[in-house]
């Protein structure tokens, strides 16, 4: 069934008076975005910011009467802001994510992509991210995955902590890690990671699963750990996350902005030697040594 959106450009002062305005009026759900391209990149604990320009969306049904329900939003609101109709045709929204996924590949030693990639004789690691973050597009992604790439597996222990959709964890696996943990602070991701992980042949053995803070005491530190997260939360986990990796360990962390590089070599200096720094846009991954 199609349906008809309302779009409305606002500021994030009158967010809260046009969402209850639009569902007063019979709107299925209510979203924002971005109007005048100012991302938001970390905000901070608690908080949940808007940009100083909004476009607002209304979700309405397919039957809606578009004049009848302006003029009760206006009425509602004392006048209507810019605003604009439009037909909304039924799509499997699921999917269309896939519309903008490419395949990547990483290292000459695996491809990322939702299907098999037959170019060559490389391994594929097949990724449906469902509502996780994660697809290997993203440099903070791309990044570790290079990393991960070149590394000698074997019988490495590694932890993936945010494992998000688990792409890092399953190309570990895939790559001969034989012990590999993911946690997360979203059970949602979890089972991202769970499906994904079966996507690949990996069992619910091959891929241990916990919620993050709820691992178990007697978990083992490995000598691998990846952490694509953010700056500010792998600043306040440094002493925690050094205690995750064995001496001599190696740990990986990435969604870092560029100018936040010598923030986290301080925030890991105490535990960590041996630093690296790579840049790809905005974004860096930083590496060391556990000491």
């Amino acid at each position: 069934m199609p349906w008809l959106e309302l779009r409305l450009d606002t500021n994030a002062e009158q967010t809260e008076l046009l969402e209850d305005a639009l569902l007063n009026i019979g709107a299925q759900a209510v979203t924002y975005t971005d109007a005048g391209d100012q991302p938001i990149l970390e905000p901070g604990v608690g908080e949940m910011p808007l940009w100083p320009e909004v476009i607002m969306v209304g979700l309405f049904d397919a039957a809606t009467d578009t004049e009848v329900t302006t003029k009760m939003l206006e009425e509602a609101l004392g006048g209507t802001p810019s605003h604009r109709w439009n037909i909304l045709e039924e799509r499997v929204w699921e999917m269309e994510w896939l519309k903008y996924h490419e395949p990547v590949k990483f290292g000459n030693r695996f491809w990322v992509f939702h299907e098999e990639v037959k170019d060559d004789d490389l391994p594929t690691l097949l990724l449906d991210p469902g509502l996780a973050f994660g697809t290997g597009s993203h440099p903070t992604t791309a990044l570790c995955l290079d990393w991960i790439a070149k590394q000698p597996w074997g019988d490495n222990r590694l932890i993936d902590y945010g494992c998000g959709s688990g792409i890092l964890a399953i190309a570990a696996a895939l790559l001969g890690c034989k012990n590999v943990l993911c946690t997360d602070i979203d059970p949602q991701a979890l089972m991202a990671t769970r499906d994904n992980g079966r996507r690949n042949g990996l069992s619910d053995q091959n891929l241990a699963l916990f919620l993050a803070g709820q691992e178990p005491e007697s978990m083992a530190p490995a000598n691998t750990l990846v952490a694509n997260i953010l700056a500010g939360p792998l600043m306040e986990l440094a002493e925690t996350l050094a205690g995750k990796v064995t001496l001599g360990g190696n740990i990986c962390l990435s969604g870092i902005l560029a100018e936040q590089g010598d923030d986290i070599v301080k925030a890991y200096q105490p535990w960590f030697a041996n630093f690296d720094l790579t840049q790809s846009g905005d974004w860096l991954r930083v590496t060391a040594q556990r000491i």
